[in-house]
Protein backbone atom coordinates (compact mmCIF):
# COMPACT_ATOMS: atom_id res chain seq x y z
CA UNK A 1 0.00 0.00 0.00
CA UNK A 2 1.20 3.48 -1.01
CA UNK A 3 0.84 6.15 1.58
CA UNK A 4 3.66 8.59 2.26
CA UNK A 5 4.58 8.56 5.90
CA UNK A 6 7.04 11.18 8.15
CA UNK A 7 8.36 10.31 11.50
CA UNK A 8 9.49 13.14 13.68
CA UNK A 9 10.15 13.44 17.95
CA UNK A 10 7.85 15.56 18.75
CA UNK A 11 8.46 15.94 22.96
CA UNK A 12 11.80 14.78 24.99
CA UNK A 13 9.89 11.01 25.14
CA UNK A 14 7.55 11.20 21.98
CA UNK A 15 7.62 10.28 18.15
CA UNK A 16 4.79 10.74 15.84
CA UNK A 17 4.17 8.95 12.69
CA UNK A 18 1.98 11.20 10.15
CA UNK A 19 -0.07 9.52 7.36
CA UNK A 20 0.30 11.83 4.48
CA UNK A 21 -3.32 10.94 3.42
CA UNK A 22 -6.98 12.44 3.80
CA UNK A 23 -8.83 10.90 6.68
CA UNK A 24 -10.81 8.02 5.78
CA UNK A 25 -12.65 4.45 6.45
CA UNK A 26 -9.69 2.51 5.36
CA UNK A 27 -6.84 4.26 6.47
CA UNK A 28 -7.99 4.13 9.93
CA UNK A 29 -8.33 0.38 9.69
CA UNK A 30 -4.29 0.87 8.41
CA UNK A 31 -3.52 3.19 11.21
CA UNK A 32 -5.17 0.48 13.88
CA UNK A 33 -3.58 -2.80 12.32
CA UNK A 34 0.10 -0.77 12.58
CA UNK A 35 -0.59 0.39 16.18
CA UNK A 36 -0.93 -3.06 16.84
CA UNK A 37 2.44 -4.52 15.33
CA UNK A 38 4.04 -1.37 16.61
CA UNK A 39 2.73 -2.08 20.02
CA UNK A 40 3.74 -6.19 19.28
CA UNK A 41 7.41 -4.96 18.34
CA UNK A 42 8.61 -2.22 20.50
CA UNK A 43 6.52 -3.67 24.08
CA UNK A 44 9.79 -2.96 26.47
CA UNK A 45 10.88 -0.15 24.50
CA UNK A 46 7.49 2.07 25.16
CA UNK A 47 4.51 3.33 27.12
CA UNK A 48 1.96 4.12 25.16
CA UNK A 49 1.29 4.03 21.03
CA UNK A 50 -1.92 6.04 20.53
CA UNK A 51 -3.31 6.33 17.08
CA UNK A 52 -5.87 8.57 15.78
CA UNK A 53 -7.27 10.12 12.44
CA UNK A 54 -4.03 10.39 10.16
CA UNK A 55 -1.21 9.69 13.24
CA UNK A 56 0.15 7.68 15.95
CA UNK A 57 2.10 9.17 18.78
CA UNK A 58 4.67 6.32 20.40
CA UNK A 59 5.74 7.16 23.96
CA UNK A 60 9.35 5.83 24.59
CA UNK A 61 11.90 4.59 27.14
CA UNK A 62 14.98 6.52 25.87
CA UNK A 63 16.64 5.04 29.03
CA UNK A 64 16.13 1.70 27.04
CA UNK A 65 16.48 2.67 23.52
CA UNK A 66 18.43 5.98 22.15
CA UNK A 67 16.80 7.97 19.51
CA UNK A 68 19.57 7.12 16.80
CA UNK A 69 18.54 3.69 17.07
CA UNK A 70 14.37 3.80 17.68
CA UNK A 71 13.33 6.37 14.69
CA UNK A 72 15.38 4.08 11.93
CA UNK A 73 13.22 0.95 13.39
CA UNK A 74 9.90 2.98 13.50
CA UNK A 75 10.78 3.53 9.93
CA UNK A 76 11.28 0.06 9.05
CA UNK A 77 8.27 -2.10 11.04
CA UNK A 78 6.42 1.03 9.34
CA UNK A 79 7.27 0.95 6.22
CA UNK A 80 7.15 -2.99 5.94
CA UNK A 81 3.37 -3.27 7.84
CA UNK A 82 2.48 -1.17 4.69
CA UNK A 83 4.08 -3.16 1.98
CA UNK A 84 1.72 -5.73 3.33
CA UNK A 85 -1.62 -3.80 3.73
CA UNK A 86 -4.54 -4.54 1.13
CA UNK A 87 -5.77 -1.92 -0.67
CA UNK A 88 -9.06 -2.88 0.59
CA UNK A 89 -10.49 -4.30 3.70
CA UNK A 90 -13.51 -5.14 5.52
CA UNK A 91 -14.14 -4.80 9.35
CA UNK A 92 -15.85 -6.08 11.83
CA UNK A 93 -19.47 -4.19 12.85
CA UNK A 94 -20.64 -3.21 16.03
CA UNK A 95 -24.35 -2.81 16.62
CA UNK A 96 -25.41 -1.11 19.31
CA UNK A 97 -29.00 0.25 20.45
CA UNK A 98 -29.87 3.69 21.81
CA UNK A 99 -33.09 5.20 23.08
CA UNK A 100 -33.50 8.34 21.29
CA UNK A 101 -35.61 10.63 23.63
CA UNK A 102 -35.77 14.18 25.19
CA UNK A 103 -35.97 12.23 28.76
CA UNK A 104 -31.95 11.58 27.84
CA UNK A 105 -31.53 13.16 24.95
CA UNK A 106 -32.23 16.97 26.20
CA UNK A 107 -30.40 18.06 22.79
CA UNK A 108 -33.06 16.45 20.59
CA UNK A 109 -35.09 19.86 21.35
CA UNK A 110 -32.15 22.44 20.03
CA UNK A 111 -32.81 20.20 16.52
CA UNK A 112 -36.30 20.80 16.75
CA UNK A 113 -35.76 24.69 17.74
CA UNK A 114 -33.84 25.18 14.43
CA UNK A 115 -36.71 23.75 12.36
CA UNK A 116 -36.01 20.15 12.28
CA UNK A 117 -38.42 17.15 13.13
CA UNK A 118 -36.85 15.01 15.80
CA UNK A 119 -37.86 11.83 14.04
CA UNK A 120 -36.09 12.86 10.73
CA UNK A 121 -32.54 13.58 13.41
CA UNK A 122 -32.92 10.44 15.06
CA UNK A 123 -33.61 8.58 11.60
CA UNK A 124 -30.46 10.37 10.33
CA UNK A 125 -28.13 9.29 13.24
CA UNK A 126 -28.99 5.55 13.59
CA UNK A 127 -28.99 5.00 9.63
CA UNK A 128 -25.09 6.22 9.46
CA UNK A 129 -22.61 3.17 9.37
CA UNK A 130 -19.78 5.06 11.33
CA UNK A 131 -15.99 3.88 11.72
CA UNK A 132 -13.85 4.34 14.93
CA UNK A 133 -11.38 7.21 14.02
CA UNK A 134 -9.59 7.73 17.68
CA UNK A 135 -10.26 6.45 20.79
CA UNK A 136 -9.31 9.03 24.00
CA UNK A 137 -10.63 11.34 26.11
CA UNK A 138 -11.32 8.96 28.67
CA UNK A 139 -10.99 4.98 28.93
CA UNK A 140 -13.39 3.47 25.92
CA UNK A 141 -14.19 7.06 24.23
CA UNK A 142 -14.59 6.29 20.92
CA UNK A 143 -14.86 9.03 18.08
CA UNK A 144 -16.85 8.21 15.24
CA UNK A 145 -17.51 9.52 11.82
CA UNK A 146 -19.25 10.74 9.43
CA UNK A 147 -22.42 12.13 11.15
CA UNK A 148 -24.97 13.49 8.26
CA UNK A 149 -24.09 17.23 7.19
CA UNK A 150 -27.97 17.61 8.03
CA UNK A 151 -27.56 16.95 11.87
CA UNK A 152 -24.01 18.32 12.82
CA UNK A 153 -23.58 20.70 15.48
CA UNK A 154 -20.91 22.45 17.08
CA UNK A 155 -19.64 21.90 21.21
CA UNK A 156 -21.47 23.36 23.50
CA UNK A 157 -19.24 26.60 24.37
CA UNK A 158 -19.92 25.54 28.10
CA UNK A 159 -20.10 21.72 28.80
CA UNK A 160 -22.41 20.47 31.02
CA UNK A 161 -20.84 19.30 34.37
CA UNK A 162 -21.55 15.86 34.37
CA UNK A 163 -23.60 12.90 32.30
CA UNK A 164 -25.15 10.09 32.47
CA UNK A 165 -22.99 6.86 31.40
CA UNK A 166 -23.82 5.76 28.02
CA UNK A 167 -25.05 9.37 26.86
CA UNK A 168 -24.96 9.61 23.14
CA UNK A 169 -23.43 12.95 21.68
CA UNK A 170 -22.85 14.79 18.21
CA UNK A 171 -19.92 17.13 18.10
CA UNK A 172 -19.31 18.78 14.46
CA UNK A 173 -18.57 15.88 11.99
CA UNK A 174 -18.39 13.16 14.94
CA UNK A 175 -20.60 10.77 16.93
CA UNK A 176 -19.87 9.17 20.32
CA UNK A 177 -20.82 7.64 23.20
CA UNK A 178 -19.92 8.03 26.53
CA UNK A 179 -19.11 5.19 28.33
CA UNK A 180 -19.01 6.46 31.77
CA UNK A 181 -20.46 9.39 34.37
CA UNK A 182 -18.14 11.99 32.69
CA UNK A 183 -18.26 16.23 32.04
CA UNK A 184 -19.34 16.57 28.66
CA UNK A 185 -20.11 19.22 26.08
CA UNK A 186 -20.81 17.36 23.25
CA UNK A 187 -25.06 17.55 21.91
CA UNK A 188 -26.48 14.25 23.60
CA UNK A 189 -29.59 13.20 21.76
CA UNK A 190 -30.13 9.80 23.48
CA UNK A 191 -28.86 7.15 25.28
CA UNK A 192 -26.76 3.50 25.10
CA UNK A 193 -27.79 0.94 27.72
CA UNK A 194 -24.89 -1.75 27.31
CA UNK A 195 -21.93 -1.55 28.82
CA UNK A 196 -18.91 -0.21 26.87
CA UNK A 197 -16.03 0.33 29.02
CA UNK A 198 -14.66 -2.93 31.31
CA UNK A 199 -11.67 -2.12 33.16
CA UNK A 200 -11.44 -5.96 34.70
CA UNK A 201 -11.34 -7.82 31.06
CA UNK A 202 -9.36 -7.77 28.13
CA UNK A 203 -10.16 -5.96 25.86
CA UNK A 204 -11.63 -3.23 27.98
CA UNK A 205 -13.62 -1.86 25.38
CA UNK A 206 -15.32 -3.16 22.11
CA UNK A 207 -14.04 -0.17 19.88
CA UNK A 208 -10.91 -0.51 17.98
CA UNK A 209 -9.25 1.78 15.41
CA UNK A 210 -11.06 0.73 11.95
CA UNK A 211 -13.88 -0.73 13.49
CA UNK A 212 -17.15 0.06 11.85
CA UNK A 213 -20.40 0.67 14.22
CA UNK A 214 -24.11 1.19 13.51
CA UNK A 215 -26.68 2.30 15.74
CA UNK A 216 -30.44 0.85 16.14
CA UNK A 217 -33.51 2.42 18.06
CA UNK A 218 -35.01 0.76 20.83
CA UNK A 219 -38.06 1.82 23.61
CA UNK A 220 -38.18 2.65 26.40
CA UNK A 221 -39.52 -1.14 27.66
CA UNK A 222 -35.99 -2.73 25.82
CA UNK A 223 -33.95 0.65 27.28
CA UNK A 224 -35.34 -0.60 30.73
CA UNK A 225 -34.87 -4.20 30.10
CA UNK A 226 -31.09 -3.89 29.30
CA UNK A 227 -30.22 -1.80 32.74
CA UNK A 228 -30.68 1.44 31.07
CA UNK A 229 -31.94 4.24 33.88
CA UNK A 230 -33.29 7.73 33.28
CA UNK A 231 -31.13 10.37 35.27
CA UNK A 232 -32.87 13.57 36.72
CA UNK A 233 -31.71 16.97 36.59
CA UNK A 234 -28.89 16.70 34.66
CA UNK A 235 -29.81 18.46 31.73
Amino acid sequence: MNIETSIDPVAECSILIKFNSEPNDHLSWVIGQISQTLSNQLGPWVMNVTPSFTTILIDYLPHRISIFEFVPYLEHLVTEALKGMPEHHSSNMIELPIYYDLSVGPDLELYRQQGLDIDSVIDAHHSQVYTVGAIGFTAGFAFLTDVDERIRQPRKASPRVMLPKGSVGIANNQTAIYPCESPGGWNIIGNCPVDLYHPDASPISPFSIGSQVKFYPIDLEEFTQLGGTISEGWQ
